[in-house]
């Protein structure tokens, strides 16, 4: 008989366990590349997974944006929603210093337990209900209830994407 897969549990789902919030892990060996297998695994679709943008706003200082990797951030709305005047991405040599992740593995939870960061998630989420986010570690996910994750990083929903146009960053089918 085959071991059971066990993983040690990451700093994000500890911090999720020790608060009572429900959530499931989702572990991708690969990392980030596409595993359809683990995709049927979880039953996950391409639009409820969501990837978490750091920014920086010319009034705010770092901003963070959610919304489905298979979507383009439109930094004129989020500008406007984050009370800025202009956003930009931080480049990817300064990320691990600003949020404390690498690219691929920011996550909502940690960033705000640890920066206190203003997080804006595309209200599209709302619509889904639950959806999928970086846990902190390339490979590594957790699918949450959105509205769950929005009252626990203090996050606000909103319009944050380019309508009609889509991401190029990941190519999954």
């Amino acid at each position: 008989m085959a071991k059971k897969e066990r993983i040690k549990k990451i700093l994000v789902e500890q911090i999720l366990d020790k608060a009572g919030v429900p959530y499931e892990t989702i572990y991708f060996p690969k990392g980030m590349e596409p595993d359809p297998e683990r995709m049927e695994k979880y039953g996950l679709e391409r639009h409820y997974i969501y990837k978490t943008l750091a920014l920086t706003g010319n009034v705010t200082g770092p901003v963070i944006g959610i919304l489905p990797i298979d979507e383009h951030l439109d930094e004129k709305k989020f500008a406007v929603v984050s009370g800025n005047k202009k956003v930009n991405m931080i480049p990817t040599r300064d990320l691990q210093k600003t949020t404390g992740y690498v690219h691929g593995a920011n996550n909502p939870v940690g960033i705000w337990q640890t920066k206190k960061f203003p997080i804006y998630i595309d209200k599209t989420a709302l619509e889904q209900g639950e959806i999928t986010v970086s846990a902190g570690e390339i490979g590594r996910s957790i699918r949450i209830d959105a509205q769950t994750l929005a009252d626990f990083v203090q996050a606000s929903f909103a319009d944050l994407k380019t309508a009609g146009l889509e991401s190029p960053a990941y190519e999954w089918k």
